[in-house]
């Protein structure tokens, strides 16, 4: 599977780039004819490779957790500075996917494409109240024509049955979580081949099947720590508590920036307490999540494997994202 790295800074422009290529090129065209493989079974992880919980009792950590915020998460628009000389160079190698899409098109030719889009910044605009993060009609009929030709995946960090009631298309596979929730295509998708073989209209994959008993395990106390969490941060305006089912997060998109020490502090305080959870971040989101080898990325190749694509060199796949946490779909 070759491996060329571009990037985009307009989501929205990107996947109308390539709904007006679909339409006007035949390449597409000839691959959206493409069947998928016989699919595979389970995608395991050997539990050595179990990742270790980031260092969450640490003050200094917690300094280096806010500053990362910041970078990550601007509260408003800055003029453009020179690039220094690691970011020239993190350029060079990951140029506007925009600026290169006719070389992306003519990279594709005789492969198949397969579709990955994240949700929030992408799919929908990101929002003060993740619970009103809605796509517009325009975006969910350019997302139903290209699942009409290719097979199409929402990854998100969301629950993945939030993430259904946002997007409402039956024919695409949601990975929720950050891919620990994957389902397949119910209806209207000619790569539901999952679904057929197993005799069902609908699929519920898990990640990793010898994590089971510990996700289970998680998922006991995840209860317990959402309500402790929504307790400790009642305190800071602005802050919301998302139970994602295999995750939890939580928005700081509406809180004072000078609030946000104050906020890790309150969340440090909470997962000292759980060792088998660990902490990252997002856009505007810290999320608490096992302490498992899992993510987006994973996600991606274990769908790619279910549709009989892994290690393909005739298969072109595609991410759309805008958070750091789709760096590992890259």
């Amino acid at each position: 599977m070759t491996k060329q790295n571009v990037v985009v800074s307009d989501t929205k422009s990107a996947i109308k780039a390539i709904t007006v290529a679909m339409s006007n090129s035949s390449l597409f065209a000839a691959a959206a004819q493409k069947q998928p493989a016989v699919l595979g079974g389970y995608f395991t992880i050997s539990r050595k490779k179990v990742l270790q919980n980031i260092d969450i009792n640490g003050g200094a950590r917690i300094s280096a957790w806010v500053d990362s915020m910041r970078a990550s998460s601007p509260t408003h628009i800055k003029s453009n500075p020179p690039a220094s000389e690691d970011q020239s160079s993190w350029i060079l190698h990951h140029p506007s996917a925009l600026d290169m899409f006719e070389q992306i098109t003519n990279a594709s030719k005789g492969k198949q494409i397969v579709m990955f889009l994240d949700y929030d910044g992408t799919l929908s605009p990101i929002v003060d109240d993740p619970d009103r993060a809605f796509m517009s009609d325009q975006m969910r009929a350019t997302v139903r024509k290209l699942a009409r030709y290719f097979p199409t995946a929402i990854v998100s960090g969301r629950c993945r049955d939030k993430v259904y009631s946002f997007v409402r298309l039956a024919e695409l596979y949601y990975a929720g979580s950050h891919g620990m929730d994957i389902k397949g295509p119910s209806k209207g998708s000619k790569y539901k081949k999952v679904s057929e073989r197993a005799g069902t209209q609908a699929v519920l994959f898990q990640p990793a099947s010898e994590f089971l008993p510990m996700i289970d395990e998680i998922s006991n106390i995840y209860f317990q720590v959402y309500k402790a969490l929504v307790e400790k941060t009642k305190s800071t305006p602005g802050a919301n508590v998302e139970n994602n089912k295999f995750s939890i997060s939580v928005h700081f998109r509406c809180v004072d920036e000078k609030k946000w020490s104050e906020l890790a502090h309150q969340v440090k305080s909470v997962l000292k307490e759980y060792p088998k959870l660990r902490l990252t971040q997002g856009r505007k989101v810290l999320e608490i999540r096992p302490s498992i080898k899992w993510d987006k990325g994973k996600a991606l190749e274990f769908l790619l494997e279910s549709l009989g694509y892994a290690n393909c060199t005739d298969v072109f796949p595609v991410y759309i994202g805008d958070d750091r946490t789709g760096r590992r779909c890259i």
